[in-house]
């Protein structure tokens, strides 16, 4: 049976931007944290990141937060 999905190749999630359940592009970055280059190197962090395909809104969450 035939998946009934806008984007069958996609996982739908709630967006805070439309307040709707859409699918989402979803990748990580690497961000770097620190503002002192010494310690750059040190300060990265990975985050996901969350774009809907529906409106464009974006999020960003730090994945290793507890």
């Amino acid at each position: 049976m035939a998946s009934k999905t806008p984007h069958a190749d996609s996982m739908t999630e709630p967006c805070e931007s439309c307040g709707r359940e859409t699918p989402h592009t979803v990748t990580v970055e690497l961000r770097t944290e620190s503002a002192a280059e010494e310690n750059a190197e040190f300060s990265r962090e990975p985050y996901r990141v969350t774009t809907c395909r529906e409106c464009g809104g974006r999020r960003a969450q730090r994945m290793n937060d507890a």
